[in-house]
């Protein structure tokens, strides 16, 4: 972790006394010195399945993804924007809920096949703010889970497919790959090789950090 720390200086995060050594690797994206605006739809009940699927409103990234994403906040912030996350690390277990309701490997991953994306803290689902924190149009809301929703529909605004190329161009300059059938998610690449997760959101919080990757 030493080793790590001046990485994650270098990346633009806060230095506030070493970090805890953890053996998830999964980094607080508050502690950025610019930290992105959260909407974490899924602590609330305004969200897709109606119910409070995290206990909390936070976001954790695994810190590969992490130091790029932080990468992308300097990036933007010379523009005057910065990003709004809507989700990041998310449980197995939480996962598993999703995919029972839903049943659409298109919008959500089913657990059975690759045991997710968002499980791995290398996926993350977010938009564009102006300085004052309101979002650029993006023709649709989160989770919207239709053809509006994917990257390369057409009939948009143009002002809309320019916020969505501005986004998906800041992402995947620094490592992301844009998602086919959702505009606000990226995964980091080369995602599969990072090991899956099922450790609370509460946890991560109180900093307990032996969590286990389920292999």
């Amino acid at each position: 972790m030493q080793r790590l720390l001046p990485v994650l200086l270098a990346a633009g995060f806060v230095s506030c006394g070493a970090p805890k050594a953890t053996t998830h690797h999964l980094v607080d994206v508050e502690t950025f010195s610019r930290p992105p605006k959260l909407d974490v739809r899924y602590a609330t009940t305004a969200n897709f399945t109606h119910q409070q699927l995290y206990p909390r409103a936070k976001v954790f990234l695994h810190r590969d993804a992490a130091q790029a994403l932080a990468a992308v906040q300097a990036d933007l912030a010379q523009e005057g924007l910065r990003l709004k996350i809507f989700d990041g690390y998310r449980p197995l277990s939480v996962q598993q809920r999703m995919w029972d309701l839903i049943r659409d490997e298109r919008y959500v991953s089913n657990p059975a096949v690759n045991r997710g994306r968002h499980t791995r803290g290398t996926a993350v689902d977010v938009t564009l703010v102006d300085s004052s924190g309101r979002d650029l149009p993006m023709g649709t809301d989160y989770d919207d889970f239709s053809e509006k929703a994917h990257p390369d529909f057409a009939g948009l605004p143009e002002r809309v497919k320019l916020n969505r190329a501005k986004l998906a161009t800041a992402m995947t300059r620094h490592g992301f790959e844009a998602y086919p059938y959702e505009w606000w998610h990226f995964d980091l690449k080369d995602w599969k090789r990072y090991p899956v997760l099922d450790v609370g959101i509460d946890a991560l919080a109180a900093g307990e950090t032996r969590a286990v990757p389920l292999r």
